[in-house]
């Protein structure tokens, strides 16, 4: 008989210890931290649910809107602006005109547009080139104006005369009487009187300049029939209502309130607006010229003697 045979079995393993596999991590719980220990980013992992992804969405979403709504607030509020301009009463005729310039035929068989040349020699160039960044209301330039067009400094109709002519006189023959007389040592005039010469030149300027860039009384466009209820008449030329006082001026092409003239020394037209400020300059700019004339005429008699 063969010898039995004797079965070896190899001992089983130890168990594995609990811990997280990187290929079961979700099936083997991991041992809870030692206390003192800071927590793990694995312990405190949560799963986003749809719950939260959805109140994510939510919340992106609502931002968003919010942002959406405040852009549109914005762009109501300068549409607003834009709106609230006031609209003042120039020529109709000039209206039209400005229409017809800024139309453009649509297709080729249309009117031929003409192109004006880079000088006319008129008033026209000194317009185009040095008011070209000024807003255009009949023959006034704003240059400066507030938010609801109402102008701040603004350029009459004969503003190069009084740029090119009325400032130089100002400027260069009182500038004259200055050096040669006034601070001439060799003349006898006291030191002191230079302190009220000159303070008199510069106001003079400052007048001028307050008469010819500030408004001289234009008035808005009222086309409410109400209007001729209270007295108003109706001015077929700017096709709007006029108070009493208020006519229509040809070189400014505006309906000017309290209207006078149209003084080509300032360079614009004279109404309620600048009416005080003329007067201070007229008064102002005799008592210069007188000043400065008697200093010349003393000044040719003291040589002559």
């Amino acid at each position: 008989m063969p010898p039995p045979r004797h079965i070896f079995t190899s001992p089983l393993p130890p168990p594995l210890p609990m811990q997280i596999s990187l290929t079961a991590s979700s099936m083997v719980p991991a041992p809870d931290p030692p206390e003192g220990s800071p927590p793990t980013s694995a312990a405190h992992s949560e799963v986003e649910t749809p719950e939260d992804s959805q109140e994510g969405r939510t919340s992106a979403s609502g931002v968003d809107d919010n942002i959406e709504s405040s852009q549109s607030d914005t762009d109501v509020n300068d549409e607003s602006e834009r709106l609230v301009k006031k609209v003042y009463a120039v020529s109709v005729r000039w209206e039209h005109e400005q229409a017809a310039r800024r139309q453009q035929p649509s297709e080729s068989s249309g009117p031929v547009v003409e192109h004006k040349p880079c000088l006319t020699f008129t008033m026209e160039d000194f317009n185009r080139y040095f008011c070209c960044c000024a807003r255009r209301v009949g023959s006034m330039f704003f240059l400066i104006e507030r938010k609801d067009g109402s102008p701040i400094v603004v350029a009459g109709p004969c503003w190069p005369f009084c740029t090119f002519v009325t400032v130089p006189l100002i400027a260069v023959l009182s500038g004259l009487v200055g050096y040669f007389i006034v601070s001439n040592p060799n003349t006898g005039l006291p030191w002191w009187f230079a302190l009220i010469y000159y303070p008199i030149v510069a106001f003079v300027l400052a007048v001028l300049f307050c008469v010819s860039c500030r408004d001289p009384g234009l008035m808005e466009r009222v086309t409410d029939e109400e209007a001729a209820e209270n007295g108003w008449f109706w001015n077929e030329q700017v096709g709007s209502y006029r108070p009493a006082g208020a006519m229509y001026c040809r070189e400014c092409k505006t309906l000017v309130y309290d209207y006078d003239h149209v003084c080509p020394w300032t360079g614009t037209a004279i109404g309620k607006g600048n009416m005080r400020q003329f007067k201070v300059f007229v008064f102002s700019v005799n008592v210069l010229c007188y000043l400065s004339v008697g200093l010349v005429i003393w000044q040719v008699m003291d040589k002559i003697t």
